[in-house]
């Protein structure tokens, strides 16, 4: 499939970060949402995928890709899975790549090279071409205590204008499972996709006036 402006477009990348499971759920959430998902998988997502989900994804980008959308009920060609060093991928150039690209979970080594400009893999590139164009990069890390050079990448960052969102889920709605804190989280990466699709309760705000969970 040919890359198309008109479709609504997003950069997806998962990194090597505990928390697999928000990834996951955000490009269910994506793909439901009518969204053409351009996928990036570090080699330690597919390590933390296995690890904390007991999922084998293949290995062949293709192969995956198809096997995500047969997965989630998506149509052919929604996945677009590359490698680390496809440099020719869409989301590697500025005439091309989508203006939106989220990053969940987000490693610190990860938050660091984008910080620092490295652009040595295509997640780093990517993000580093959201943010010369002025789109819109949100980072989900997910690391407990952070030290003084976390904060001081995430603050650089923060000023260049990409949302630091922490996997921290509020507990107000009394989650009663896993999937409850997940979809905590993904709500509101979505809101600031500006992406309306009803998961998880809001503050204030009951079971009913939520309306049908995806």
């Amino acid at each position: 499939m040919s890359h198309s402006l008109s479709r609504k477009t997003i950069t997806l990348a998962l990194t090597g970060a505990s928390g697999a499971s928000y990834g996951v759920r955000l490009l269910e959430c994506l793909l439901r949402a009518d969204y053409q998902v351009y996928l990036l998988l570090s080699d330690a997502a597919r390590v933390v995928i296995a690890t904390e989900l007991s999922e084998e994804w293949p290995t062949e980008a293709d192969t995956c890709a198809r096997w995500l959308e047969s997965r989630f009920q998506a149509p052919e060609g929604r996945v677009r899975l590359s490698s680390r060093f496809d440099w020719f991928s869409p989301v590697a150039s500025g005439s091309a790549a989508p203006k939106q690209m989220v990053i969940a979970p987000c490693s610190m080594g990860t938050v660091s090279a984008i910080a620092h400009g490295a652009s040595d893999n295509l997640i780093e590139r990517a993000a580093d071409v959201v943010i010369k164009e002025r789109g819109q990069l949100i980072l989900m890390p997910r690391e407990t205590p952070y030290s003084t050079i976390h904060l001081e990448n995430m603050l650089k960052l923060s000023q260049l204008g990409v949302v630091i969102m922490p996997a921290s889920p509020g507990f107000y709605h009394q989650p009663r499972q896993l999937s409850d804190l997940v979809d905590f989280m993904v709500a509101r990466v979505l809101d600031h996709l500006g992406i309306e699709l009803p998961i998880g309760q809001r503050w204030g705000m009951d079971d009913a006036a939520l309306g049908a969970s995806v």
